[in-house]
């Protein structure tokens, strides 16, 4: 009787176990070439990088499982490289993946910009042909960031021409990240990746894109210390990346009807509290990955 019951109680457990983790998967995919990209690990890369160079080497490292993609489809790990815009006290570094001979598609740009003498502010944003929407990631005070990173109250108002979301919260100084102190040195010259289609660095060899359960333990990894937001707060490296934002038609094409389904399953909720504030929450429901 009582082996019965021990084994009922670990079926009955696993059950539970494999639930939990199939409606994480669920809850996490899209169904979107965003789904192969960490946005918060090419973020962790770009804290450990000496420079915008080891950067895109660190980000077409196999073994950092940041990225996954193969947006041309022909059986092969895209190569991402990183083009540096500058703008005196402001930075964009886009990741961008040469799709073919004649077309490129940005991933993601991180923006930086320093607003103090020994102070500057990070976010990373996710291009909406990828991700769906721009999906915006900065450090937060979680994981190890407390021990290393200066803390500072964010301001109570987002930038009104953006309009989005506010995110009361901790913005991290990230001045202490050697790659934000070498593109800040005097003799720095912004980084424009040399590769280009089918003209990649020796050290580089493609490999086989991993399956959605194989990649998302490696992106679930690289959340602690990391956070989702709504509020643009790098706004003058925004505006610098905006004009020169780059997209592919034929990404467009193959993933275009998918992206269109994911934003109309959004769905956006304004509040008026008794004292006539107000607050907009989001919500996504996803669609399962076939």
């Amino acid at each position: 009787m009582k082996k019965t019951t021990l084994y009922l109680s670990l079926i009955v457990s696993f059950l539970c176990f494999s639930t939990q983790i199939k409606a994480q998967d669920q809850s996490d995919s899209t169904g979107l070439p965003g789904d192969n990209f960490s946005l918060e690990g090419a973020l962790n890369l770009f804290k450990q990088a000496s420079s915008p160079e080891d950067f895109e080497k660190m980000l077409n490292t196999e073994s950092n499982h940041v990225n996954n993609l193969d947006l041309n489809e022909d059986g092969d790990i895209d190569y991402i490289r990183v083009i540096s815009k500058m703008e005196q006290d402001v930075h964009a570094f886009i990741l961008q993946v040469p799709i073919s001979e004649s077309e490129n598609q940005d991933i993601a740009v991180i923006e930086l910009e320093k607003n103090g003498k020994e102070s500057a502010v990070i976010q990373i944003i996710g291009d909406e042909d990828i991700f769906g929407v721009q999906q915006i990631v900065e450090p937060s005070e979680e994981g190890d960031m407390k021990g290393d990173m200066k803390m500072e109250p964010r301001t109570k108002s987002g930038p009104s021409p953006l309009n989005y979301e506010v995110d009361d919260a901790i913005v991290i100084n990230v001045w202490p990240w050697p790659c934000v102190r070498f593109v800040y040195a005097p003799a720095y010259r912004p980084w424009v990746s040399p590769w280009r289609w089918r003209v990649y660095p020796s050290y580089w060899h493609p490999w086989m894109p991993l399956g959605w359960r194989v990649f998302h333990p490696f992106r679930a990894r690289y959340r602690p210390g990391f956070a989702v937001v709504h509020t643009h707060r790098v706004v003058h490296a925004h505006r610098v990346y905006t004009p020169v934002r780059t997209t592919s038609v034929t990404v467009n094409r193959r993933h275009g009807a998918n992206v269109k389904s994911y934003r109309v399953t959004r769905t956006k909720t304004t509040v008026t509290g008794p004292r006539g504030k107000t607050k907009t929450t989001r919500t996504t429901t996803r669609v399962k990955r076939r």
